[in-house]
């Protein structure tokens, strides 16, 4: 690592919490797609501790607010929208799973499609990953998730019901 790197980095303090968060528990330090290793922690969240629709939408709203602030912290630090950031895959995770029964079927579908989603990053979802800060960060795994609630929705509903 650079001189100059080490200073910026030690410019750029980030608590243990902030880490937590933004990492989603560690697990954007996967050294192989840590985008989808964050979606699986949320989707591990969702499967083993959330029993209602109330509570997704809650913990994403909360997730979401922390997640700005924190991704916001690791963008100034380490550059533009850093792989080690995943809570937004977590909270885009999370949207995609809103109002859709909790069955392993739909829930499957719900990630292949998010993931799907989430690289081709569909508008407005591109104008958002272009932009800088943690809102931005946010804001085009959000609306991934919002594309991926619709179609797996869609598919359940009319093709497989």
């Amino acid at each position: 690592m650079s001189q100059q790197a080490k200073e910026l980095r030690n410019q750029h303090k980030i608590s243990l919490f902030s880490k937590l968060i933004a990492t989603g528990f560690f697990f954007g330090y996967s050294p192989i797609a840590p985008g989808t290793a964050g979606s699986v922690v949320a989707v591990l969240i969702y499967w083993f501790f959330l029993s209602s629709n109330l509570q997704l939408l809650i913990i994403s709203i909360l997730f979401f607010i922390l997640g700005v602030f924190t991704s916001t912290k690791f963008e100034q630090r380490d550059g533009h929208d850093p792989s080690i950031v995943v809570v937004d895959e977590i909270v885009g995770m999370w949207v995609s799973l809103l109002f859709i029964e909790k069955k392993i079927g739909t829930i499957l579908t719900a990630f292949l499609i998010f993931r799907l989603m989430d690289i081709i990053k569909p508008p407005p979802a591109r104008k958002f990953d272009r932009s800088e800060g943690g809102f931005g960060i946010m804001m085009d795994d959000v609306i991934a998730g919002i594309y991926a609630n619709v179609l797996t929705q869609i598919i359940w509903r009319i093709f497989l019901k």
